[in-house]
């Protein structure tokens, strides 16, 4: 099991919202591409799969703000 952890990025940005998932739970998914894009005030970004596996639980959906360091879910390996 592996979670996916919202990355600090600096320490003006403490929270996010998520944009979409580019997968749903019980899709395989490939270490290294895109899995989630993520807004700030500033910019958009997309956080990459840490793991190959399935994406077992999606912890923060669509529309909700997260801070840095939260689950946003789980991949089972």
């Amino acid at each position: 099991m592996k979670e996916i952890i919202l990355p600090d990025m600096g320490e003006e940005v403490k929270e996010a919202t998520i944009s979409f998932w580019h997968h749903e739970e019980g899709d395989k998914v490939t270490k290294g591409e895109d899995l989630v894009e993520i807004t700030t005030e500033k910019a958009s970004f997309q956080v990459e799969t840490p793991v190959s596996g399935i994406l077992s639980k999606i912890s923060a959906g669509e529309g909700e703000v997260v801070k840095s360091g939260q689950v946003l879910g789980i991949i089972e390996e």
